[in-house]
């Protein structure tokens, strides 16, 4: 383990998120009207696995499937050449496409705003959906852009000094949002 992931402590753990999520999806339907129209799309990689959660949370709800996917937004990003290169995630798009319908774009972690903007770029390539909304599991302020999440995990004021780690069972073996201290320029470089 990280010196960073040791010195985190849980904001949110397994029952929490799972409690979290049961609530969100309670309030796309009372939102949606029943959630009729609504199609999931999880960024990668925990907006992912969060969105299939969801989905399966909508559908205990609602008694029906509630289409599902995938919207990789890595080459919309503006950050892009200011990084190392990344892999291509996967953009699955449920058969019934996405045109018409209400999109929940689903995250974990809201910060810059900047991952939402990019994937509203990739939509518009994609199709014309009636409404675009946001849930994410965790909103920890900072915006640099005017977005803002519909559905709301839990809302966590942190300062720029403080990262957010979501782990999630799918990807790391555990569920947990961890809330630490950044690693200081003195320390990475020991």
């Amino acid at each position: 383990m990280d010196t960073q992931q040791s010195d985190a402590r849980p904001v949110l753990e397994g029952p929490d998120i799972e409690r979290v999520l049961t609530r969100i999806a309670h309030e796309i339907v009372e939102r949606a009207k029943g959630a009729e129209d609504v199609v999931l799309l999880g960024i990668p990689t925990r907006g992912v696995f969060l969105a299939r959660r969801l989905a399966e949370k909508l559908e205990d709800v609602t008694g029906r499937k509630i289409p599902c996917g995938s919207l990789d937004i890595t080459m919309y990003r503006d950050d892009l050449r200011m990084h190392p290169p990344r892999a291509l995630a996967r953009t699955e798009i449920p058969g019934d496409g996405i045109d018409g319908r209400l999109v929940v774009l689903v995250d974990d972690v809201l910060f810059s705003g900047r991952t939402i903007r990019a994937a509203l770029d990739a939509l518009n390539d994609i199709g014309r959906p009636r409404a675009v909304q946001l849930a994410v599991l965790v909103d920890r302020g900072h915006r640099e852009l005017p977005i803002r999440a519909d559905y709301v995990g839990k809302n966590l004021p942190t300062s720029l000094r403080e990262t957010v780690k979501v782990q999630l069972a799918e990807e790391d073996g555990r569920d947990a949002v961890l809330l630490g201290a950044k690693p200081d320029a003195t320390a990475a470089e020991q």
